[in-house]
């Protein structure tokens, strides 16, 4: 299970592209990071996750 902002999810063996694909994220207003650690947007694709890790995703939100 890795946790995705705080919720359990069955996505070990994914990558983050992989698992991001099956959401609404919009990949250009997001950061990502993975046990604490930013993940540039070039390695998402090669980025597997894994049991145990845990993932934060924050969208930005334009507005003034």
């Amino acid at each position: 299970m890795v946790k995705v902002n705080g919720e359990a999810k069955d996505i070990a063996g994914k990558s983050i592209a992989e698992y991001l694909a099956t959401t609404s994220y919009d990949m250009r207003r997001i950061a990502t990071e993975l046990n604490g650690e930013i993940v540039p947007k070039a390695v998402y694709a090669d980025t597997v996750l894994a049991d145990g890790d845990s993932m934060e995703i924050v969208s930005f939100v334009g507005g003034g």
